[in-house]
């Protein structure tokens, strides 16, 4: 499970697996351009794992893919709508708006997601999206307003459901591709419990 692209000035990449001895991943990336002026980003984890995760995660998917432009508390609420009687998912959407730099996001349950950058000691991490409690499908709070935050040329979304370990950003190679840390990160951080995805997208500037 794994594909990369580019939208716009973001790079980004996917890797993922499902539960090892499964067949099928509960987990799922949505990457998907909007009227060339933005990027959605996002990782969906159907609860548990196996098929009946899956049909639930590529609900949601679909289902973000057919309303893309809306806000994203918006999505999330349809999501909630159409996955009644699922198992229902944690998600986070993010949203990249190529001509304010700015990056938009919001989750429900557990798939973390944090706005990294360079420094002088290291990898940094300028922010994080504040994730609600709950299950897409099952049980969700009022879905407050997404949080905005600024996206600067070189800084690298990292999106990552709850079959990688907590610790997946430490000693990545901050200067590889985006395909080179999604591989590095799912091959050295997944768990051997669960499904696994991560998904990172990297702001290059202009398109040459």
């Amino acid at each position: 499970m794994r594909e990369n692209g580019r939208l716009g000035p973001i790079e980004w990449a996917n890797a993922g697996r499902p539960l090892p001895g499964e067949n099928t991943s509960g987990d799922r990336k949505i990457a998907l351009g909007i009227d060339d002026s933005a990027a959605l980003f996002g990782v969906v984890d159907g609860l548990g794992h196996g098929p009946a995760a899956a049909t639930a995660a590529t609900r949601a998917v679909e289902t973000v893919q057919q309303a893309a432009g809306e806000r994203l508390e918006v999505l999330v609420q349809l999501c909630h709508r159409v996955l009644g009687g699922t198992r229902g998912v944690a998600m986070t959407l993010a949203r990249v708006d190529f001509a304010a730099n700015t990056l938009t996001w919001t989750g429900v349950g557990n798939v973390r997601a944090n706005l990294v950058s360079k420094d002088a000691t290291g990898v940094h991490i300028r922010s994080s999206a504040r994730l609600a409690a709950g299950i897409v499908g099952y049980r969700i709070p009022e879905i407050r307003p997404a949080q905005v935050v600024s996206m600067r040329v070189g800084d690298l979304i990292v999106i990552a459901s709850d079959g990688i370990a907590e610790d997946h950003l430490d000693r990545i190679d901050f200067a590889a591709p985006a395909t080179v840390i999604t591989d590095h990160i799912l091959g050295k951080h997944a768990k051997e419990t669960d499904d696994a995805m991560v998904l990172a997208a990297r702001h290059r500037g202009a398109p040459t």
